[in-house]
């Protein structure tokens, strides 16, 4: 009989193992012990460590976002030549697909275009915004509370997300159900399956759609409201934005913020209902929630990894790169780095310079939605301890806490469940 010899877990392929996909955190420690930065077999570089991180995501002098959702093994419609391809990148960006996330953009463009956005996240607006997600998250948890169980994730944390985002930019309420249904049937994004990009496109197209109609009305008969000063929104210099511009900015910020926020909440009630003791300490502290939930950040949070472009020869730590390398930032292994934290795979609620993760990325493209992505899980997780004496992980469905049957989603970007379904106590 023929011995199976198993691949090294070090050699195993991130983008296509589904084990890995589904639980990265063992690849991503045997990656780190080659070093924190590594150059993998497949020519792409792999960023583990924290502070090479960080190093990556602040220099967009010599970095390029152009392929920070696609990922590096799309391949790129040009052969890189010389020593700095900022110029080929530029000839080529539209052929970069998605190209219309901002996320994507590089240099003035995304300063641009970053500007409308960082309007809509001003403390007085984030400040009533808040008032609506108390009120919407009493209603939420209380529709779930009299059942007595529920799917967190898809019953409780989807719905509430969307509808906050859908709050904020003030798409119309009669909408809004719209807008959930056609998210709630998309992937996460780094879906590898070609299913999955097709109903993306799906998505991202009906969206497009209601947007372009929401805001170009909005041009033609301004109100007092969010639509109409993102539908009439100016760059930095004066000039008014494009109305495409302006469309899938506002298509960008509904669709990245409600997936991101729900499958926090997810990774956090996992670890409520699995860690003896927690759920009682938060109960009798409740401000110590928001601290717990940047700990989950730091371990658990719901971005996985981004990506880059080598724009010009370079260094990431001690290893030189060349232009045209495609960059791994594992944010996620970041965040885990013993170099950083000490005892980094255990969940310490208070941890020194906690607030400093990646969770969010850094730099230029540090998340713009941080704010309410932090303010919005908080708030359902104070209106579920409100509402309830004990949330318990359903061992109907998922088996015992601790040795429990838990799916995470198959995506090379995102760290979210599938579903965790829960049992709740009410007061």
């Amino acid at each position: 009989m023929a011995t199976v010899v198993e691949q090294p877990l070090a050699q195993r392929d991130y983008f296509t193992d589904q084990s890995i996909l589904r639980d990265p955190y063992e690849y991503f420690e045997a990656i780190r012990a080659t070093g924190p930065v590594a150059r993998l077999d497949s020519g792409i570089v792999f960023v583990t460590g924290f502070d090479e991180s960080v190093e990556v995501l602040r220099n967009v002098d010599d970095f390029s976002s152009v392929i920070s959702t696609a990922g590096p093994v799309v391949p790129l419609p040009f052969t890189p030549q010389g020593s700095d391809i900022s110029e080929q990148i530029e000839a080529h960006r539209q052929e970069m697909a998605p190209t219309e996330l901002i996320v994507t953009y590089d240099g003035a463009a995304h300063s641009a275009s970053r500007a409308i956005m960082n309007k809509l996240f001003v403390p007085a607006r984030l400040k009533a915004n808040e008032a609506f997600m108390h009120r919407l998250a009493a209603e939420v948890v209380a529709e779930q509370v009299a059942k007595g169980s529920c799917d967190i994730i898809n019953e409780v944390a989807t719905p509430y997300v969307t509808l906050v985002i859908a709050d904020l930019l003030g798409v119309p309420p009669e909408d809004r159900q719209k807008f959930r249904e056609v998210i709630d049937a998309g992937p996460p994004p780094g879906d590898m399956n070609a299913a999955a990009e097709n109903q993306q496109s799906y998505s991202l197209m009906f969206m497009a759609k209601f947007f372009h109609e929401y805001l170009s009305e909005r041009r033609a008969n301004p109100r007092e409201d969010v639509m109409t000063e993102l539908a009439n929104a100016t760059f930095p210099d004066g000039s008014e934005a494009p109305l495409m511009e302006v469309v899938k900015l506002a298509m960008f910020l509904f669709a990245a913020g409600q997936d991101t926020s729900a499958k926090l909440i997810g990774n956090a009630m996992r670890f409520l209902v699995e860690t003896p003791g927690l759920q009682a300490e938060l109960r009798a502290n409740p401000g110590r929630i928001a601290g717990f939930l940047e700990e989950v950040l730091r371990l658990e949070g719901s971005t996985k990894a981004t990506f880059r472009l080598v724009k010009r020869d370079t260094r990431i730590g001690d290893m030189p790169v060349k232009a045209g390398d495609k960059v791994f930032v594992g944010l996620a292994a970041a965040n885990r780095d013993p170099r950083r934290w000490d005892d980094p795979r255990d969940l310490r609620i208070g941890r020194d310079r906690i607030a400093q993760h990646v969770a969010f990325g850094r730099g230029a493209h540090v998340c713009v939605g941080a704010p309410l992505a932090r303010v919005e899980v908080r708030v359902l997780f104070e209106e579920l301890f409100a509402q309830t004496s004990d949330i318990a992980l359903d061992e109907a469905v998922h088996g015992p806490a601790g040795a429990s049957n838990l799916a995470y989603e198959p995506s090379y970007i995102i760290r979210g469940l599938e579903d965790l379904h829960i049992k709740l106590t009410p007061r």
